[in-house]
């Protein structure tokens, strides 16, 4: 990517470059060094008075046991996993474990020499001799791998997308695209369906099957295995018709479940009890997903010839849709109803069939907008607590679709990593900066803290799940609640959010707690922040003057500012009859997470 588009398009240069002329920009860009501008402002105005919330939480009321949907990540850039700042983000997250991690990648087959860049990567696992017979080198794909289980994460593992000298349309194939730059012209050559069928299996099953040789049988029966990526994107009406405009996959629905039917059987010959399933469709997928799934329950396999597909697990994608609100000045808007209509869709669909209700659903992506690499003013939330805020929100939410539904919500894979050679808080989405936790990082740290049974927690404060599904947060604030139990040990995560990115009232909350041990007089209490001053290494960049360059001591204190953090607060909670109170007050866009722990009796 040219270093003149390493923009932070925050609205305020977002609006000054399209003012001053993009080849105006550029030209002064050439001249002078980038530099990272200030936070967007926001409107100055006297502080509303706070508002009251009450938080019932009845730890002798279980739910059920608590899913940790939250532990799947992922990115369209595959080889910067194996790079320092990559690697080091890969450890983190391998740290959240237990529960087990997953990484899901695009382009972990496409041709090319391992170098990343923006909506790219490669590993050149197949090319061609003279002859046209197959040569294949896993020497980049087992790197990323490698990283992945040194740490402790599990491949996710997308069959895509297509390597050259496969392709039905190989020419133009590897893209050098920027932000300035249509989306539509990262789809080349490695988005067309494959010149033989035959060859696109039993490569499946040589990788596969070296996956067995190298990690074991035992490791790689617990990856998840999908074919391509949204391949429904542009797809016509008549299934058997190839998309005429730019997609993800430039063939027909009908070509589509054939490349399915043959990767599957390609990864089932080298691991029978492989766990596989897809679409990983963008958004529900509506009559597309309903076909998918149809050919796999009832159709014959293209590769088998026999009546069904394996399908192990449901997968599509939910996506917000952010905006930019004009204005002196102007603000981010968030678009959480978006996503959660989307989800409420895809569920609708698994639900409707019984061989498929009971399967294991993952938001194959699931996040705020829908290009992590992107750059614009209605991005600007992603450097700051309104993205975990959003995150947090969008959880407690997807576990009320679920049980609405009644189905088997396994996870919510967010779609973001990290990019190394771009400027300190670049704007992109990503859960760090050159080494540097963002916010967003802190509330998985947060999320792993919960374990055990779910509790009935409910807050007088939180949005109803119709109203934001019909029209957002875009009133009332709203705040959620999540709580488990363990033995010993009870968690209460709060969320105040709003879609709007301006301030608003602080929240005064009552957490209430019922259904602790009779016996217990008190618990010790810890309490972990993310907001302005806490958890938060972009408001601490901010106080250093947002240094291009932070020195080796500035950049140690942005290490520290970007790991979870406690609040200050008593360091127990006086209990008597099995009820205690935590009186907090949160302001917009903040997480709390309070942990009670007491002496158990051991079983």
């Amino acid at each position: 990517m040219p270093s003149p588009f390493r923009w932070i398009l925050n609205p305020a240069t977002f609006l000054a470059v399209l003012a001053m002329g993009v080849a105006t920009y550029l030209a002064a860009q050439s001249a002078t060094p980038p530099t990272t501008p200030a936070a967007t402002p926001v409107a100055e105005a006297a502080p509303a008075a706070p508002f009251p919330v009450t938080i019932q939480v009845d730890a002798a009321k279980a739910l059920g046991p608590w899913k940790p949907v939250w532990r799947f990540f992922g990115a369209d850039e595959p080889n910067y996993a194996t790079m320092k700042n990559g690697e080091k983000l890969i450890k983190e997250l391998g740290e959240l474990s237990p529960p087990q991690v997953y990484f899901r990648t695009h382009n972990l087959m496409t041709t090319g020499d391992g170098t990343p860049g923006l909506k790219w990567g490669s590993t050149n696992m197949y090319h061609e001799d003279a002859d046209g017979k197959p040569v294949y080198d896993w020497t980049i794909v087992d790197h990323i791998f490698d990283t992945y289980l040194k740490h402790n994460v599990r491949p996710y593992v997308q069959l895509g997308f297509m390597p050259k000298d496969m392709s039905t349309h190989p020419d133009p194939y590897q893209h050098h695209w920027d932000p300035s730059q249509p989306y539509s012209a990262i789809y080349t050559g490695w988005s067309y369906p494959p010149k033989d069928y035959a060859k696109w299996g039993e490569l499946v099953y040589q990788w596969a099957k070296h996956c067995v040789e190298r990690y074991g049988m035992a490791e790689v029966e617990k990856w998840y295995w999908e074919t391509w990526n949204e391949s429904n994107a542009g797809s016509p009406a008549d299934p058997a018709v190839a998309p005429t405009g730019p997609a993800y996959w430039r063939g027909s629905a009908n070509d589509y479940q054939k490349l399915n039917d043959y990767a599957f059987a390609g990864v089932r010959k080298a691991i029978p009890k492989a766990i596989v399933g897809g679409a990983d469709a963008a958004g529900a997928g509506g009559q597309w997903t309903r076909n998918f799934i149809e050919h796999c329950l009832t159709g014959t396999n293209y590769a088998t010839g026999q009546v069904g597909t394996p399908l192990n697990f449901i997968s599509f994608h939910a996506k917000g849709s952010p905006g930019f609100v004009q204005g002196n000045p102007g603000f981010v808007r968030l678009g959480i109803s978006n996503q959660l209509r989307a989800i409420n869709d895809g569920f609708t669909i698994v639900a409707s069939y019984p061989q498929t209700k009971n399967l294991p659903i993952v938001i194959g992506e699931s996040d705020p907008d829908g290009c992590a690499a992107c750059q614009g003013p209605q991005l600007g939330y992603r450097n700051t607590t309104l993205y975990p805020a959003y995150t947090a929100a969008c959880i407690t939410r997807e576990l009320e679709l679920a049980d609405r539904h009644g189905v088997n919500l396994e996870g919510a894979l967010t779609w973001a990593f990290e990019f190394d050679d771009f400027p300190f808080f670049a704007g992109q989405r990503t859960l760090a900066t050159n080494g540097i936790d963002l916010p967003v990082m802190n509330i998985f740290r947060m999320l792993r803290y919960l374990d055990g049974q779910r509790i009935s927690a409910v807050s007088s404060a939180a949005v109803p799940l119709d109203n934001i599904m019909r029209a957002g947060v875009r009133g009332d604030a709203d705040v959620s609640t999540m709580a488990t139990l363990m033995p010993g040990k009870l968690c209460v995560l709060v969320c105040h959010y709003h879609d709007d990115d301006v301030p608003g009232p602080d929240a005064n909350i009552t957490v209430s707690l019922t259904g602790l041990p009779a016996n217990l007089s008190s618990a010790r209490l810890t309490q972990y922040r993310i907001d302005h001053d806490h958890s938060n290494s972009f408001t601490a960049w901010q106080k250093m003057g947002s240094p291009a360059a932070p020195t080796p001591e500035q950049f140690t204190q942005l290490e520290a500012a970007g790991q979870l953090q406690k609040f200050a607060g008593p360091p127990t909670l006086a209990v008597a009859r099995g009820a205690g109170t935590i009186p907090v007050t949160l302001p917009r866009d903040t997480i709390a997470l309070f942990v009670l722990e007491w002496d158990a009796p051991k079983p």
